[in-house]
This record gives C-alpha cells, sequence and structure tokens, in this order.
C-alpha cells in the first residue's frame, strides 16, 4: 500500500485530480471565488487596456508589481470568454512544474509524502489558492528555495521574479541572502533582474508608475480578515455604537472603522519592517555564529512570511498559499537530515489553510453583515490564532538555533 500511495503515478493523479477539483470550485462555486480573476484582472486587459484606455502600472499606478501583468495577459490568449479557464490553467502549468521540482528533491531525501502535504494544502485552502494572482508566484518561489543549494544564481532570480509579481517572496530572497554562503550570486542574479523589468518598464513608458505599487497600498484600512483586526471585529459584534464593516470601492475590499482602527493601520507597516530587521538579524547572528544554511534559513523564511501575514493591515484568504513554500521547503530539509523536524509548522499550514476555506469563499457574507456572524468570528480568531502560534513556533526554532553552544573544534593529537 505504502509503495502505491508513494509512487508517482499515485502522486500526479493526486495533484490533477485537487487542480481539476479545485477549478471546478472556483468556476462555480458559492461566494464568486474566481471574481477577481473574472472581474478585476480581466477589466484591467480585456475591457481597459485592449480597448485603448492605457495600461495599468505603464500609463497608470497600479497596485501589483509590474510582472503581474504578464500572466494576466496570458489569461486572455484564446479570448475574453475562455479567461477564467485559461487562467486556471495556466496556475496548473506552473504549479505541476514547481511539483515536479519537489518531487524530485522528496524523493531524493526519502520522503515522496511532502507532494501529498502540498497536495493536502492546496485542497484544504479550496478555491482562492488558483483564483488569485499569489497561485503564480507560490510556484516561482518555491522552485526558488528548492533550488537555491544547487543553482543559488537561478535562485535568485526566480525568487526576484516571483517578488516582481508580488511583493512578499522578497522576504525569502532576503533569508536566502542572510543564510547562504552564496548571497553574492543570490544578489547579483536578483539585481540583474530587476534592472531588466524597470529598463523594460521605462521604455515603455511606466516612468514612476513602475514603482506606484509601493505608494497604492499605504492609503489602505484595516481589512476584516487580518489578524490585527480581530479585536474590532468582536468589538463589531456588540451592533450599532461599535466598530462597523465597511466597503472601500477604490480598492474594492472590506474594511473596518471604529476607535483605534486607523491607528491599528498606520502602524502595521511600520511594525512589519522592525520585525523583518529583527528576525533578519537573528538569522545574521546565526550564521555568523557557524550553523549552517539547512539549521538557519528554513525557521527564518517561515518567520518573515509569517510576519508579513501577521503584522499586516490587509489579511486576504490568499495570502495562506504563502505559508506552501517556506512549510514545504522546511519539509525537504529536514527529511534531508538538516535542520529540525517540520512537523509542527506542516500540521498548523493544514488547519490554517482549512479554517480559510471555511470562512472564504462559502461563509464570507456572513462577515459583512452588521453585526458579524458569530460563528465565523470565532473561526477566523482561531484562524488568526493559529497564525500567531506558527510565527512563535518558527521565531523560537529560530533563537534557538542562535543560543545552541557553538561546538568546540576537533583537536587533533600527535
Amino acid at each position: 500500500m505504502k509503495a502505491v500511495v508513494t509512487s508517482p503515478i499515485a502522486l500526479w493523479a493526486g495533484f490533477v485530480l485537487a487542480h481539476l477539483g479545485l477549478g471546478m470550485l472556483a468556476l462555480y462555486a458559492p461566494g464568486q471565488p474566481l471574481g477577481d480573476v473574472t472581474s478585476v484582472y480581466r477589466f484591467w486587459i480585456v475591457d481597459y487596456a485592449f480597448e485603448g484606455y492605457g495600461w495599468v502600472g505603464i500609463d497608470t499606478v497600479w497596485v501589483y508589481p509590474i510582472v503581474a501583468i504578464l500572466p494576466m495577459i496570458a489569461a486572455a490568449a484564446f479570448g475574453p470568454d475562455l479567461y477564467a479557464s485559461t487562467w486556471l490553467t495556466i496556475v496548473t502549468v506552473v504549479d505541476a512544474i514547481a511539483f515536479a521540482v519537489l518531487l524530485g528533491h522528496s524523493r531524493r531525501v526519502g520522503l515522496p509524502a511532502i507532494g501529498w502535504w502540498w497536495i493536502g494544502f492546496l485542497v484544504l485552502l479550496g478555491p482562492v489558492a488558483v483564483g488569485r494572482i499569489d497561485a503564480v508566484t507560490v510556484p516561482v518561489a518555491m522552485v526558488g528555495l528548492l533550488v537555491l543549494a544547487t543553482r543559488p544564481a537561478l535562485a535568485g532570480a526566480l525568487l526576484a521574479v516571483a517578488a516582481w509579481i508580488k511583493v512578499w517572496p522578497a522576504a525569502l530572497a532576503a533569508a536566502a541572502f542572510v543564510a547562504l554562503r552564496e548571497r553574492v550570486r543570490i544578489l547579483l542574479a536578483a539585481v540583474a533582474v530587476t534592472l531588466v523589468v524597470l529598463i523594460v518598464a521605462l521604455a515603455l513608458g511606466a516612468g514612476g508608475n513602475v514603482l506606484s505599487f509601493v505608494t497604492q497600498q499605504t492609503g489602505r484600512g484595516l481589512q476584516i480578515e487580518a489578524v490585527m483586526a480581530t479585536p474590532w471585529m468582536w468589538d463589531a459584534l456588540l451592533g450599532p455604537g461599535h466598530s462597523r464593516v465597511s466597503y472601500d470601492s477604490a480598492i474594492l475590499t472590506f474594511q473596518l472603522q471604529g476607535p483605534g482602527v486607523a491607528t491599528a493601520a498606520a502602524v502595521a507597516t511600520p511594525l512589519l519592517a522592525v520585525a523583518a530587521l529583527v528576525l533578519l538579524g537573528l538569522g545574521w547572528l546565526a550564521t555568523r555564529r557557524g550553523r549552517e544554511p539547512g539549521e538557519v534559513l528554513p525557521p527564518l523564511a517561515l518567520a518573515l512570511t509569517v510576519a508579513m501575514i501577521l503584522v499586516n493591515k490587509v489579511g486576504s484568504p490568499q495570502f495562506v498559499t504563502w505559508l506552501a513554500v517556506p512549510i514545504a521547503f522546511g519539509l525537504v530539509t529536514a527529511a534531508s537530515g538538516s535542520g529540525r523536524s517540520f512537523r509542527v509548522p506542516a500540521v498548523l499550514g493544514l488547519v490554517i489553510a482549512g479554517l480559510t476555506q471555511a470562512v472564504y469563499p462559502y461563509a464570507y457574507h456572513e462577515l459583512l453583515s452588521s453585526p458579524p456572524n458569530l460563528v465565523m468570528v470565532i473561526v477566523l480568531t482561531g484562524r488568526n490564532l493559529l497564525y500567531v502560534a506558527l510565527f512563535a513556533w518558527a521565531v523560537v526554532a529560530l533563537a534557538e538555533v542562535v543560543r545552541r553552544p557553538v561546538p568546540e573544534p576537533a583537536v587533533v593529537r600527535a
């Protein structure tokens, strides 16, 4: 039985079935899980750019880094009527490439079940796992981390490409720069990709719009799913006169209004910057103490990734997809005999994914009522507390690497 389950045929069959199921849910499940793709991405490309009104990120400011436009354009290759199905096909193809790389590494370390973990994670997270631009960055970033040890320049380039689609993989690149001895090659590759992106964008007339994604996020409020928003969601349960959920038509998200909300939103980005610097400092200290990359990089990458979710005024459900990259990398590294076990993060990641699907897309509307639904607030709170637990695990793991006594050098006796 074990041989059947761990066979490449069974794993690939599971991968295909999972993506077919996710695709069907994305297309037909209640709650419009593919709404961003069919209403927003399609509008930017088909109804706006193709109709001659200009290109987002080039002719106008944009919320995403400029390379994010490429998969959105690619989804229009077979016409606007097939935009959604083409998008799902693109996501499946890039996931398949990453899955093949993951299976290759997991077989080499003798633990092919890591592939099943990622399949289970995707299924538990549900249609949002394939219905956002994050679904393109995850497989690119996953391959980037997995090839770090053997192809550091390629890894740096892939992580840079992923970061120019959505910013979060920049945290993985920073972690790799701190933890690996081949940091110069990683940095040079990332810089080369960045220069190519900037040169092409500027040649197309983007000007300052190429960096507009940095400033476009500053005006956002506190989104209802954000971990930081949890106290105000409970306050909103008390009804009129307390915090309430409102819709921001400019950025198409549901945010909170109430006492202290604006302050929390304002401190989120500076607090995230401080958290990232502290974590990178711990990683640098561990590296200076002679720790191996396999000990430092997995908990550092996980801690930075979770920090970008935990200390964030935006808490979109697709952010959960980011967890797959550092957790899968940690599982592979631990199976190779380097670093600590990643079983706890693996379990927490699966539960976080399942609780997220319980809220979005099927019952998301229950959070928007006034007052919001108590059961859904409890589920969301449980999910957010697990984020805190996952972050605590990663920080403790990283701190243990730092403070572990440095082994004495072997004494050679004549």
